[in-house]
């Protein structure tokens, strides 16, 4: 009989602590889709920014050599991602396929000018940086003008603010209840173990004594919860690159290493801490109130 009460504690133990590896995976796999998230949100909005482009626009009796100059000067910049040249004929050409017609014939003239296309890094697009950038090439005498679209600039970076801020507050908030899910879902395990915290101070244990197999226990569960918590995450990515690979792309190998190693420090970290404090509760309650 005492062996059957001792199997089914010892089973009772063990789904306890499959339940808490459990619920500690899920919620660092839910931390881990919105740092995915995060990470994507960056990479899309450095996207939209770095295709936007600025065009120098050159006079039409420009030497080839000083164009040449030009657009070599440019791509020595660290702010310019690329330029790319293109001359009269090449921007009728352009010009003809997006109006399905000739307008060369109809005109008699070609009245496109020669331009450099300039791409900015991200980092570099805000519209105080290319003003500066525009005053810069403007002191090339052959430039007759500068254009890029201030206003969608504008609302891209406004746009991307906002964005980052949502994502910064839906990040604390989540953090929170994570912790707050995790914290409890341990304080259940502990207080199961509660009378053998009281049975080893009895019998003399210290406190660090008694803490020591519990902490250990949470750095182990902490870890196998980070990595079942990245194995989600990784079969989640393989979905997202297999069915919507048009949609996102997570490229920054990198930045997925930091995050899954962020993910093991934050799930052996909030693990070991409420453990801790849990175990604590229980070292210092009154006798009376274990039974509460």
């Amino acid at each position: 009989m005492k062996r059957k009460e001792t199997n089914f504690s010892k089973a009772r133990l063990k789904g306890s602590y499959l339940t808490l590896v459990i619920s500690v995976s899920l919620v660092l796999f839910l931390l881990g889709v919105l740092g995915l998230v995060v990470i994507n949100a960056r990479e899309v909005s450095d996207y939209l920014r770095e295709s936007l482009s600025f065009s120098v626009m050159l006079a039409d009796d420009s030497r080839e050599a000083d164009i040449r100059m030009l657009q070599k000067d440019l791509d020595a910049k660290p702010y310019i991602k690329s330029t790319e040249y293109v001359s009269k004929d090449e921007a009728a050409e352009k010009m003809k396929k997006d109006l399905g017609e000739d307008f060369i014939s109809f005109l008699g003239d070609n009245p496109l000018p020669p331009t450099i296309d300039v791409y900015l890094y991200a980092n570099y697009t805000s519209p105080d940086s290319v003003s500066k950038i525009e005053k810069y090439v403007l002191e090339y005498p052959f430039v007759k003008e500068v254009y890029y679209p201030e206003p969608l600039l504008r609302l891209i970076n406004e746009n991307i603010r906002k964005i980052s801020l949502f994502l910064l507050v839906l990040s604390s908030i989540l953090f929170l209840i994570a912790v707050t899910i995790i914290n409890n879902t341990i304080r259940l395990a502990i207080y199961s173990k509660r009378f053998l915290i009281r049975t080893m101070q009895l019998v003399g244990a210290t406190r660090s004594f008694i803490r020591k197999p519990f902490l250990v226990r949470s750095i182990y569960h902490g870890f196998l919860s980070s990595l079942i918590a990245i194995l989600l995450l990784m079969g989640l990515l393989y979905l997202i690159e297999k069915e919507l690979a048009v949609m996102f792309s997570f490229e920054s190998t990198n930045i997925l290493i930091l995050l899954g190693v962020t993910l093991i420090i934050a799930g052996i970290l909030i693990n070991l801490v409420s453990t801790y404090f849990s175990v604590n509760r229980y070292l210092v309650i009154s006798e009376d109130k274990l039974y509460n």
